[in-house]
């Protein structure tokens, strides 16, 4: 083998090749460097599939969640990643999406701020702009449906308290769970977001619909009013 040439798998031993070591040790075994380089299957001249991997995971932080908000043409940027194998990342990974998004709906009652992250997440995670959601529940604090009020841009969006309280009417909601993202990654509520919480708070005692959190939510991370004792 010539200097500075990456080894091929093919030529690892047995018990290093992702395929072989996934079918050997299970799939828990396999770092997500090696789970996404049996999606791609090969590197490049200079990299083997695993180290490419690697070196893409590198640039987001190690952070699977930040790697799913490439694109494929940003996925394409890597040398060794053409449509097929960025196509294949996406799709992975939008099925890791989905698996979640399917295990919160099997699990409807809401009992604290981490399952209504768990529900607002799969929807505004990945939103490049600010929108505004409700969640509607019922006096057993069962999902009624999510609502979405507002679409806004990248630093604010605005959500309009009779229309919130329109629409839990209509539904004979009895408590909400408030909801925006932010997309620059920062949890931390501004006054213009503790105002709304408080007018929203102050308007659903007198129709008795509690408010019952606020949650905003970044790339990875998400912060409660409830639990910040804001509410």
């Amino acid at each position: 083998m010539k200097p500075n040439t990456i080894q091929s798998i093919k030529n690892w031993a047995t018990e290093d090749r992702p395929r072989e070591k996934m079918l050997e040790k299970g799939r828990e075994a396999l770092s997500d460097a090696e789970l996404i380089a049996i999606l791609i299957g090969s590197g490049n001249s200079h990299e083997s599939a695993v180290g490419l991997s690697r070196r893409i995971l590198r640039d987001v932080g190690d952070n699977l969640i930040q790697l799913s908000q490439l694109n494929i043409n940003d996925l394409m940027v890597y040398n060794g990643i053409g449509e097929a194998k960025a196509i294949s990342i996406v799709a992975a990974l939008e099925l890791g999406r989905r698996r979640r998004f399917a295990e919160v709906a099997q699990q409807p009652k809401i009992k604290n701020s981490k399952d209504a992250f768990e529900f607002f997440y799969m929807r505004i995670a990945d939103i490049e702009h600010e929108q505004f959601w409700v969640m509607l529940l019922n006096p057993a604090n069962k999902v009624i449906k999510l609502v979405k009020v507002s679409d806004g841009g990248i630093n604010g969006t605005s959500a309009d308290p009779k229309r919130i309280f329109k629409t839990a009417l209509e539904n004979n909601a009895t408590a909400l769970m408030l909801c925006h993202n932010h997309p620059s990654g920062n949890v931390l509520p501004s006054d213009r977001d503790k105002a709304l919480t408080r007018n929203l708070v102050n308007g659903g005692k007198l129709l008795e619909i509690k408010i019952l959190d606020h949650i905003i939510i970044g790339i990875d991370k998400y912060f409660s009013f409830a639990d910040s004792g804001l509410i």
